[in-house]
């Protein structure tokens, strides 16, 4: 290699440096480009519905956000807040619950197998029954709950990176062909119409996506909320809430939306607690075949393994971060990887022709 193209190695190399140490500052700057494209397809519906133009129309939906945040500030979050206060609470009484119900499991399968109680699936018992009654324990279950609300950390380091996100995806979305044209300077002239047409497919897709799983998230709360009180659950508003959210989140998030009511319904009865989860396993099912088919026709639709490998490779390079935008990443990248490695590479890569003498005796070979 020559030492220019030396150079050029060593400035690459430096350049992916650089970039894997600025993923935070990346990731909340892909955090912003969401939330600018789902304030441009709140504001591209309000421009298209009263024929206004965009800067009374951004105007309008910011009002109309700003309406529903008070409303649901003074209407929802007060009572989610005590109730999920005291869904925490519940949640190492329900650990022990659920140890007890093991160890008598235990005992009864002793008994079936050996005629007593002390049969060789004491071990088994004296397990169950030392976790059951150590209070460290109980102990480490609630301080680790608080420790998982609290993974926010520092307040104000979460406000300014919050200030941040919500400032820049408010200039985003005031003038965003203006920026999605300074991206494009960074690109070949030969390619920019190109890269153009795979921007606006990356950012309709991302609206798709976010439509999709806002209606297919309240949908979730709602039916959970109906059939937890259908079940007599208590902390109803609570749970509703944690399903709709966590929905958002997929595989992981309904996952974690079932133990919190399974807990409290534990504490009833074991019975009820089957039923919670029966209750969560129907919801997702009609989310899953239903209700996201029907509001997500026209979105582009994700294999559920490369969404799981998806949630598993950004939380392992970007964190929780990472897990949260998973999502909106893999939309974003299977729009790239079928646009531009597949159709305008891979597509057009042709073989090189075989010389004369080559093909003369490939198909004599053949023949």
């Amino acid at each position: 290699m020559s030492f220019g193209q030396w150079l050029a190695l060593i400035t690459l190399v430096a350049c992916l440096l650089l970039l894997w140490s600025l993923r935070e500052a990346i990731m909340l700057l892909f955090a912003a480009v969401v939330l600018a494209m789902a304030l441009c397809t709140l504001v591209g519906a309000v421009q298209r519905r009263l024929a206004i133009n965009r800067p009374m129309a951004l105007l309008l939906s910011l009002l109309a956000i700003a309406v529903v945040l008070a409303v649901g500030t003074t209407a929802i979050v007060p009572p989610f807040v005590a109730q999920f206060s005291e869904l925490v609470q519940k949640l190492p009484e329900a650990w022990q619950e659920l140890l007890s119900l093991l160890h008598q499991g235990l005992e009864s399968i002793s008994r079936m197998l050996y005629g007593r109680s002390d049969g060789g699936l004491s071990w088994l018992q004296n397990l169950g029954g030392s976790v059951r009654t150590s209070p460290a324990i109980a102990s480490g279950v609630g301080n680790w709950t608080f420790r998982l609300v609290g993974l926010v950390g520092n307040v104000g380091t979460v406000l300014l990176k919050t200030l941040f996100v919500v400032a820049v995806a408010l200039m985003v979305a005031a003038q965003p062909t203006a920026y999605r044209e300074a991206l494009l300077l960074l690109v070949p002239s030969f390619y920019r119409r190109r890269a153009r047409q795979v921007l606006l497919q990356c950012g309709e897709a991302l609206s798709a996506w976010m439509g999709g799983v806002l209606i297919s998230s309240l949908c979730v709360g709602t039916l959970a909320a109906i059939g937890l009180s259908l079940l007599g659950v208590r902390l109803v508003a609570a749970n509703a809430v944690l399903a709709g959210v966590l929905n958002i989140i997929p595989n992981v998030g309904p996952t974690l939306s079932t133990l919190f009511p399974m807990s409290v319904a534990l504490l009833e009865s074991p019975w009820k607690a089957l039923a919670v989860l029966a209750l969560y396993v129907v919801v997702q099912n009609l989310e899953s075949y239903l209700i996201t088919p029907s509001v997500m026709h026209h979105q582009l639709r994700l294999l559920p393994g490369l969404t799981l490998s998806a949630q598993f490779l950004f939380t392992v390079l970007f964190g929780p971060l990472g897990l949260v935008l998973a999502l909106p990443l893999a939309v974003c990248l299977q729009v790239i990887l079928r646009e531009i490695v597949i159709h305008d590479i891979l597509d057009r890569w042709k073989a090189k022709p075989k010389p004369a003498i080559l093909q003369r005796l490939s198909e004599a070979i053949e023949s």
